[in-house]
C-alpha cells in the first residue's frame, strides 16, 4: 500500500504528511494530480490537498483525477465533493447550516443577481478565498460600497460575486482545529498582529500551541462531518457564550506545536486518515 498526498503544492504540510507515512513503514510521497493517477494502484490511499487558485477564483485542478483514482480502487480520502464544500464558502455556510451549527449569517453579493440587503456591520470576502486576501470588515453603507467598487475590479468577483458575512464581533484571536479521519489530532490558537482584527498567519498573526476545550472539540468534529471532509481544518470564533464556526479549510496547513497529548501530530493524523480509509473500505465491501 501506498500513502500519496495529491498536492500541486509541495508544502511543509505536506511533506510532513509523506513524512509522517513513511516513518511509518508505509511508502509515501507528494504528487500532482496526474502523476498520481498514472502511479496509484487499488488498495493505494490518495489524499486530496488540491488549494484554493492563486487567483482566488476557484479550487486548483485535479479534481477529475480524483474522481478517476476512486473509481480505479483507490482510497480518496478528501475527495472533490468535500474540497468544494470546503473550499467554496457559500456551500460551507450552506452544510453548516443544514446541520444546525452556528456560523454567520451570509449572503451573495454578484452582479446582476437580486439580493436581499445585508445587515451592518458585515465582513465582505471572496467566495474562494484563503490568507485573508481581499477579506474586508465594512461598519457602514458607505464602507460596503467602496468595498465593492474595488471588488469589480477583481477576476474573482466577476466569476463568483463576493460573500458578504453578519460580523463576529473580534476578540484579535481564533482557534484552529485540525480533524482527521473524524477525530481531533491538533489545535491552535491564531493571534491577530498589533492594529489587525484577522488573524491570518499571513497578515503578521502568530500562531501558538492551545488545548481547546469540548465544546470547541465537539464544534470542529460536526463541521467536518458536515463536509465531509476527512482532512480538514476548522477555525472557529470565540464569542461570549462559545464558538462559532467560521470557515473549513480543505488543505489545511499546520505544524508540530498543533500536537495534543501525542508526540508528533502528523503521524497522529496520517494514522486516524488510515483507519478511516481502511472503515470506509470495510463498509464499501460490505456494501458490495
Amino acid at each position: 500500500m501506498r500513502f500519496v498526498v495529491v498536492a500541486h503544492r509541495c508544502s511543509e504540510t505536506n511533506e510532513a504528511l509523506a513524512a509522517a507515512a513513511e516513518a511509518l513503514g508505509i511508502a509515501a510521497a507528494v504528487l500532482p494530480p496526474r502523476d498520481a493517477l498514472r502511479t496509484l494502484e487499488p488498495g493505494d490511499v490518495a489524499l486530496g490537498r488540491l488549494d484554493i487558485r492563486e487567483e482566488l477564483d476557484g479550487i486548483e485542478s485535479g479534481s477529475l483525477e480524483l474522481e478517476r483514482l476512486s473509481q480505479s480502487g483507490v482510497e480518496v480520502l478528501n475527495r472533490p465533493c468535500a474540497l468544494v464544500a470546503a473550499h467554496d464558502k457559500l456551500l460551507t455556510a450552506r452544510a453548516l447550516r443544514l446541520a444546525g451549527l452556528p456560523h454567520p449569517h451570509t449572503w451573495l453579493i454578484a452582479e446582476g443577481m437580486p439580493t436581499a440587503a445585508p445587515e451592518l456591520p458585515l465582513v465582505l470576502k471572496p467566495r474562494f478565498g484563503s490568507w485573508g486576501r481581499d477579506v474586508v470588515l465594512c461598519r457602514t453603507a458607505a464602507d460596503l460600497d467602496a468595498a465593492l467598487e474595488r471588488a469589480a475590479f477583481r477576476g474573482w468577483f466577476r466569476e463568483q460575486g463576493a460573500l458578504a458575512q453578519e460580523l463576529v464581533p473580534p476578540l484579535g484571536w481564533d482557534i484552529r482545529i485540525v480533524v482527521a479521519g473524524g477525530r481531533v489530532v491538533g489545535a491552535a490558537r491564531r493571534i491577530a498582529a498589533p492594529g489587525e482584527w484577522r488573524t491570518n498567519v499571513a497578515l503578521g498573526g502568530h500562531s501558538e500551541a492551545f488545548s481547546p476545550p469540548p465544546l470547541a472539540c465537539s464544534l470542529a468534529l460536526s463541521a467536518a462531518a458536515a463536509v465531509r471532509g476527512d482532512l480538514v481544518g476548522v477555525d472557529l470564533l470565540p464569542t461570549s457564550g462559545g464558538f462559532i464556526v467560521s470557515e473549513v479549510n480543505g488543505a489545511v496547513d499546520f505544524h508540530a506545536y498543533y500536537a495534543l497529548d501525542v508526540e508528533d501530530v502528523f503521524a497522529e493524523a496520517v494514522l486516524e486518515l488510515l483507519r478511516a480509509a481502511r472503515d470506509r473500505r470495510a463498509l464499501e465491501l460490505v456494501g458490495a
